[in-house]
């Protein structure tokens, strides 16, 4: 009896150090941002579900307001299937002249973007115990305050303190350990970390 409880405390005591390990496996402590990094300048791309004005200067006859299709690309009267989806405005506009060149002499087009959306590539996606997981559109200097905001917090089942980030840094996957526990119930503020483009935010159920 004594060696069966022996044993079962030793069992104990190792699930207790290797479940966490097993849950939080490969994750690193968010890493802190240099200044330069706080304020990487981003250009917003268009993306599939996104509405943009196309206004040809001395041509209003083709310019006028269309839906960026779920395959990406757009049609005007004189431009058909092009291409919109990973584009910035400045990059679609030229694109449009260049398509326009063969009808009108000398085209200026300005490309306004007025639904955001934006490509999944550069989505925040939110999965598990949210209140409202989802994916949200990416804004420059974006905090993992905003996407709980945005999702309505976490469940009454969530262990928000083993919620993680995956990335994708240089071409490969990493994950970073934050704690929503103490950003959202204890106000710690230093709890409160920059999200990029593409960030995944998974907040796993409590087992207890």
């Amino acid at each position: 009896m004594n060696t069966l409880h022996i044993n079962t405390t030793k069992w104990l005591t190792c699930f207790a150090i290797v479940f966490p390990m097993l849950v939080l496996g490969g994750c690193k402590t968010y890493p802190p941002l240099s200044p330069e990094e706080k304020h990487i300048a981003h250009d917003y791309l268009i993306g599939p579900g996104d509405t943009v004005d196309i206004i040809v200067w001395r041509n209003p006859e083709v310019s006028m307001t269309v839906p960026v299709r779920p395959d990406g690309k757009i049609t005007t009267p004189l431009v058909e299937d092009l291409p919109a989806s990973g584009k910035t405005s400045t990059q679609l506009a030229r694109d449009i002249e260049e398509a326009l060149s063969k009808y009108i002499q000398q085209p200026v087009v300005t490309v306004v973007v007025t639904g955001f959306v934006g490509p999944y590539t550069e989505q925040i996606r939110v999965i598990g115990e949210a209140a409202r997981p989802q994916a949200l559109p990416y804004r420059e200097e974006m905090t993992l305050m905003d996407v709980l905001i945005a999702v309505g917090g976490i469940t009454d089942f969530a262990a928000g303190n083993k919620a993680r980030i995956i990335r994708n840094v240089d071409g490969k996957q990493q994950q970073f350990s934050v704690r929503l526990n103490d950003l959202i119930r204890d106000g710690d503020i230093s709890a409160n970390v920059p999200m990029r483009q593409g960030d995944v935010l998974v907040i796993p159920e409590s087992f207890f």
